[in-house]
Parts: structure tokens; C-alpha cells; sequence
């Protein structure tokens, strides 16, 4: 069981970044589950507007992708900017949008794979991002577990970020768990009973 996270934040290694660091905590749990583990940081690589699997030469999302594809758990993990998921996070989804193989019974290549989701920020708004990202997700083709969102944000109108807290708050750290828990309990149900092959 292999999970992947992208990490959505604007700013590039080595920058600390939120949004990476509660990702690396969903992580940590679904290593616990006997999970392979990767994170990327989009912003680290030459990741291209545009709704295709490869943009040419210099375009880093098909090796990304392949990534993707070898994983059973993507997670998207961003930042809320402007009450919306980041620009990184929106250029994924449109990359992510291109997907249109299928395997020998032609079910989508997407299909059986399981996604959730973590959002940080500083004003309120986590729930809307989370219903955006997970539908683009859907749509796309991956399916959701219960719980399937696990997020921080700050009290609105000051500056303190996630990555500044002194220890993570008990709440954010249970949602994170259940979080783990559910998403590698539905990956392992759909590796051993994928979906069935579209009615011919």
C-alpha cells in the first residue's frame, strides 16, 4: 500500500511550510498502518498550467504523475488563500483533469485509488476548501472515506500559522488519526475489490 501526498503550498523548498508539515503528520499515520509513504512539494517543481498528462519538454508533471499512478492514497494538502485552495493546488486538479486511460477492462486508471485532504490557514474557511478540492477529486475519479478532511486555521485577523503552534491541538491530531484510519481501511477494500468494469 503505497500513498502519495502533494503539498500545495506557494513557496518552495526549503521555506518552512504548513501545509507540509501537516501533511508529513497524515503521513506519519499511515506509516503506522504499514503504509509506503512520499511527499512532493509542488512548488519544487516546473508543474504546468494546462488540462494534459505532459506539456513537453521541462514539464515535471509526468514523472508526478507516474508517482500518482504507482500510489493507492493521494493527498492534496494546501493552504487557504483568499478563501480558496491555492493556486498550486487548482493547477493540480486541472493536470489531474487530463485522465482518461483505462485499464485492460475499461475501467478509468483513477478508479480504486483513494484521496483525502489537508487544509491550513489562518481565517476560517477549511470546510469550503475541503468541499472544493474533494469535488474536483470525485469527479476526477477517486473516492473518499468518511472523514476524509483533516485541517487547522487559525482565529481570524492574526498571523499565527500551524507550523507555529507548540504542539499540535488534540483535535487536529484525532481528526488526523481517524483521517489515516479510514483512508487506508477503504484503499485496502478497493485494492481487493475494485470497482466493477463499465457496463459494456
Amino acid at each position: 500500500m503505497r500513498a502519495l501526498a502533494l503539498v500545495c503550498t506557494l513557496s518552495p523548498s526549503p521555506a518552512p511550510s504548513s501545509s507540509e508539515l501537516l501533511a508529513g503528520q497524515v503521513l506519519t499515520e499511515m506509516e503506522k498502518l504499514g503504509v509506503s509513504v512520499e511527499s512532493v512539494r509542488i512548488a519544487d517543481h516546473d508543474v504546468r498550467s494546462g488540462v494534459s498528462t505532459d506539456l513537453g519538454e521541462g514539464d515535471a508533471w509526468p514523472a508526478l504523475r507516474e508517482k500518482m499512478l504507482a500510489a493507492d492514497i493521494l493527498l492534496m494538502a494546501t493552504p487557504i488563500w483568499l478563501g480558496h485552495p491555492s493556486s498550486v493546488c487548482q493547477r493540480v486538479l486541472e493536470r489531474l483533469n487530463a485522465e482518461t486511460e483505462t485499464d485492460d477492462e475499461g475501467r478509468p486508471l483513477i478508479h480504486g485509488k483513494v484521496a483525502a485532504v489537508a487544509v491550513v490557514g489562518n481565517e476560517d474557511g477549511a470546510h469550503k476548501v475541503s468541499a472544493d478540492v474533494f469535488q474536483g477529486l470525485n469527479d476526477i475519479g477517486f473516492s473518499l472515506a468518511p472523514g476524509a478532511v483533516t485541517y487547522w486555521v487559525g482565529e481570524a485577523q492574526q498571523g499565527t500559522d500551524y507550523q507555529d503552534l507548540d504542539e499540535t491541538p488534540e483535535a487536529v491530531a484525532d481528526t488526523t488519526r481517524a483521517l489515516a484510519a479510514n483512508t487506508v481501511h477503504l484503499a485496502r477494500l478497493l485494492r481487493d475489490a475494485p470497482f466493477p468494469p463499465p457496463a459494456s
